[in-house]
């Protein structure tokens, strides 16, 4: 079967493409299209939702007959438009949602509303196969932080989650008090090579609790007032910049990495995924894979352009659920917020 995937969650528009057996459960993602708002949103320093939305608005509809022409396809052969529901910026959802609807009911096509985090959380099955269940996945995307226990398409149980800030914002505020531009994650990862994370001594929150949830406030506040005794960044030489930047990434990454490994022991499920923005960072992903090795922990990871938000993970979690047997609910509308659980 072939199923169109859209994707209007915050500030990305995004459409793809994906083709599958339900029999076999595999399949090969025919195309895929990305159209980033980061310029169009980077001089406010964060997305502004009604701008958001109106630039969906303009893209998604010539996106879709784009990304149709180049899979050499029809609306006729299109088995199912899968489409991010929930949770994101209301306003951007509504133009995925809405258009996905009024695109089904023009051409008989059934839709599958998508919740955004499950399409992160399977997304490395686009590289190939998923790992065997169960597994755990931690979610780093955007203003979301969360360990998550996967027993089966369908059936997930968040284990550990952020009580405040996300490791994403915790980036984004971090490079703001530096005066990086935004997005603050790519920024200060480019900045931390060569520098040394040892010099600023910033706390790795929560780290020590006996518990699989997070907290980033802290460490971003450890960062505004590191800044400020070392004399404030307008003094602040390259150097300087560097060795701020790498402390922030890898006190992040340690916490992130330390509670994921501890997630997949305490629930006897040595198999973990890490997906979402944040997972397309090297520190963690090189973090990772030492300390996954010495504590026997197998690690999945999806292809760094499938980190970020996207369609096809989109129409692969449509596929999947095809797979498992996994009806659309007859009632559904677009949700901001939608907690993912069995």
């Amino acid at each position: 079967m072939k199923i169109l995937g859209i994707e209007t969650s915050c500030d990305e528009t995004a459409v793809a493409i994906y083709e599958g057996d339900t029999a076999t459960g595999l399949g090969v993602l025919l195309a895929e299209q990305v159209a980033s708002q980061i310029e169009t949103h980077a001089r406010f320093g964060g997305v502004v939702p009604e701008v958001a939305s109106r630039e969906h608005l303009v893209a998604l509809p010539p996106m879709v007959e784009s990304i149709l022409a180049e899979a050499e396809l029809t609306w006729a052969q299109i088995d199912e438009i899968a489409v991010t529901a929930g949770p994101g910026l209301m306003g951007a959802l509504l133009v995925g949602t809405s258009y996905a609807r009024a695109a089904g009911m023009v051409h008989n096509i059934p839709v599958s509303p998508v919740h955004h985090m499950e399409g992160h959380l399977l997304a490395p099955g686009l590289a190939g196969v998923l790992p065997e269940f169960p597994f755990i996945t931690l979610l780093v995307s955007g203003g979301h932080t969360m360990l998550v226990r996967v027993d089966a398409i369908g059936k997930y149980s968040v284990i550990g989650q952020t009580l405040d800030d996300a490791a994403g914002e915790c980036f984004d505020k971090s490079a703001r008090l530096l005066g990086l531009p935004y997005p603050g994650g790519p920024e200060i990862a480019m900045l931390a090579k060569g520098g040394d994370a040892k010099r600023f001594k910033l706390p790795r929150p929560m780290l020590n609790k006996d518990n699989l949830d997070f907290s980033f406030s802290g460490l971003k506040t450890a960062v505004m007032y590191a800044v400020k005794a070392a004399g404030g960044v307008e003094s602040f030489d390259l150097q300087t910049m560097k060795d701020m930047a790498a402390g922030i990434e890898t006190a992040t990454c340690e916490v992130l990495v330390k509670k994921s490994i501890r997630a997949c022991l305490r629930e006897d499920a040595p198999r973990l995924v890490i997906a979402g923005g944040v997972a397309a960072n090297e520190t963690l992903r090189n973090m990772l894979f030492k300390l996954a090795e010495a504590k026997g922990v197998e690690v999945h990871l999806p292809h760094p352009k499938h980190c970020t938000d996207n369609a096809a993970m989109i129409a692969y979690a449509g596929f999947q659920h095809q797979c498992a047997g996994l009806a659309a609910p007859d009632e559904w509308d677009a949700t901001p917020r939608w907690t993912l659980h069995s």
